[in-house]
């Protein structure tokens, strides 16, 4: 670099956007008297407005450079183009059209050389070499870079990207200029306009290479552990980035246990997909420190909270136990998760949950549900994005969502997640034989995982449901209903699901309201389709028994056991070592009434 005033004169950057506005200023003054150059002035500007357009739509320099170049005429005998940049130490070309090596790719001098593209840098002002003698004799040093038969004359002109002096644009002419204070105003407006294509530019460049990199994480979720294998897909909003604000995570944890999360990020934007990338990482960060579920969400929330960005987000994190198939579960505000059962049975679980992430806790903050996987049983977790997109709603969606995911056999669980996939969005063919691609108007995030068996002795036909209801829980009524009713889709006889829904509601109610503990339903369909028999158990913790009772017409309680009497196949009461069991039975091809 030169001495201390071109030091100032480059570090001056409002002086040098105020010399900048001042030479684009003069595009506006008309040059021309005569009513011929008034109508060439028209059409260039024509000309220029059109440009400016289609501008604003490149993607790459290389674009921006080709449509400049349709602006040379016999007015602007425009014959190549180069674009600089500068570091903290060199200029160096990024971009050149029609020049050759010495002017182009391969140009690269010190801040201190004596070369008229420097000087740009140095004042913010445009340099105009209107003959090969006057560039000859101003910057004698950098003639020999420029020497070139057919040449005639070069203007190098500053660009100021995000309000500062940042590169500058050279072109070069073969042909005299024949008004050239018109030609430097005409040029000062196409750099304003280079240098707002190069913004968008550098912005959709820093965008994709930031959605680039988060989409490369996406795909490197692990395989699970032994004895639970996970398949995951994702697919980005057609925005045009690679990825959004849906992510999934697969995290070993140091209890030997695995931990799954999937969550959505609020918008569809790159600040989406950034806050999805940070929060991505913390709560891989809590879970990996040993923290359950319920603290890692928890802490998850405050974190985003703290980020300033008004945003919210939901999730789901689970602990998976390989050697027993339990799942420890923490819902924020997500889509509860899908159980698919050995023979294709697809039931909603409704678990437990708090508020979506960066909103305000509660006092109860995220209650943790537990729950077990049995052989060759699969827990879907998924966005909104794959029951919503088409236009469907949460039941809509939820029924597309089934009729794909019941089919097919639990070992090909990715063949279940593309089955998935392409029941929700078209996909792209490969072109490499590879998976095929997917496109959507929303994010979708999907996990799937399986609880490997064991060995042979698994059975792909059972078909069961489990779940507890705790004393705060008297709202869990109403979920209990909806899985068991799934569970009994395809039952022969609507009589006998309506009744199995009556009775177990009075079994877990009475567990409710008479005992202080909670009430633990299992449900289990064994035999051949049309003779099949259901038996479903209610166990609690407390040791006194039920009794049959004579209840009143207004009387509001005391009618469970004579229900079952009436409506019941076969039922009884099984003492436990810690509390009791009542149990009954359905048979597909029995009497539907008393």
């Amino acid at each position: 670099m030169a001495g201390g005033d071109e030091h100032r004169g480059f570090e001056d950057q409002d002086a040098e956007i105020r010399q900048v506005d001042a030479l684009n200023r003069l595009a506006s003054v008309p040059a021309y008297s005569s009513g011929e150059a008034v109508k060439h002035g028209t059409r260039k500007e024509a000309d220029l407005l059109v440009a400016g357009h289609e501008l604003a739509r490149t993607e790459s320099l290389g674009e921006a450079l080709v449509l400049i170049s349709r602006l040379a005429d016999v007015e602007l005998p425009l014959c190549g183009q180069a674009m600089f940049r500068t570091d903290r130490a060199f200029l160096h070309c990024v971009c050149q059209i029609g020049l050759c090596d010495n002017e182009g790719e391969a140009f690269r001098l010190p801040l201190d050389s004596d070369h008229p593209a420097i000087q740009v840098i140095r004042t913010g002002r445009p340099v105009l070499l209107t003959s090969p003698q006057e560039y000859r004799e101003r910057f004698p040093s950098a003639w020999a870079l420029a020497d070139r038969p057919g040449i005639e004359a070069w203007a190098f002109l500053p660009l100021v990207t995000y309000g500062r002096l940042t590169g500058v644009w050279l072109a070069v002419f073969d042909a005299p200029l024949p008004r050239i204070n018109d030609v430097g105003a005409f040029l000062m407006t196409v750099a304003r306009l280079l240098g707002q294509s190069i913004e968008r530019a550098y912005d959709g460049q820093a965008d994709h290479a930031l959605s680039q990199g988060l989409r490369s994480s996406m795909d490197r979720v692990g395989p699970g552990l032994p004895g639970l294998t996970v398949a995951a897909r994702y697919v980005p909003t057609g925005g045009g980035l690679m990825v959004g604000g849906d992510w999934f995570d697969s995290i070993v944890l140091p209890s030997g246990r695995l931990g799954l999360v999937i969550g959505d990020v609020q918008g569809h934007d790159v600040q989406a997909a950034g806050l999805m990338s940070q929060l991505r990482t913390a709560i891989h960060a809590y879970a990996a420190e040993g923290h359950g579920p319920d603290a890692v969400l928890a802490r998850a929330s405050r974190f985003l909270a703290s980020l300033g960005e008004n945003r919210f987000a939901t999730c789901i994190y689970l602990e998976a136990d390989p050697a027993s198939g339990t799942l420890r579960i923490a819902r924020a505000g997500h889509p509860h998760p899908v159980l698919r059962l050995p023979d294709g049975t697809c039931l909603l679980k409704h678990v437990r949950g708090g508020l979506p992430l960066g909103l305000e806790l509660g006092e109860d903050d995220y209650p943790v549900s537990v729950m077990t996987l049995r052989e060759n049983e699969i827990l879907m977790l998924c966005t909104d994005g794959l029951i919503e997109s088409g236009g469907h709603d949460m039941y809509s969606g939820w029924l597309r969502v089934r009729g794909a995911l019941e089919p097919g056999t639990a070992g090909d669980i990715d063949g279940l997640a593309d089955r998935l996939m392409n029941a929700v969005v078209a996909p792209h063919p490969p072109q490499d034989g590879s998976r095929p691609s997917f496109f959507t108007e929303d994010d979708i995030a999907l996990l799937l995982l399986r609880r490997d068996p064991a060995g042979s002795s698994a059975d792909p036909a059972g078909r069961g449901l489990r779940l507890t209801l705790e004393q705060d829980q008297a709202h869990g009524l109403a979920d209990a209903r909806i899985e068991l009713r799934g569970l009994l889709h395809d039952w022969a006889h609507s009589e006998h699901v309506d009744t199995a829904l009556l009775l177990a509601s009075e079994l877990l109610g009475n567990v409710l309201i008479h005992t202080e503990h909670s009430a633990v339903l299992r449900a289990h369909i064994s035999g051949a389709e049309g003779r099949r028999h259901l038996r479903i158990e209610v166990t609690d913790r407390s040791d006194e028994v039920p009794h049959r009772r004579a209840p009143g017409e207004l009387s509001s309680s005391g009618r469970g056991l004579v229900l079952l009497d009436l409506l019941a196949h076969r039922w009884n009461v099984r003492p436990e070592p810690d509390g009791k069991t009542v149990w009954f039975e359905l048979d597909e091809n029995g009497s539907t009434g008393p």
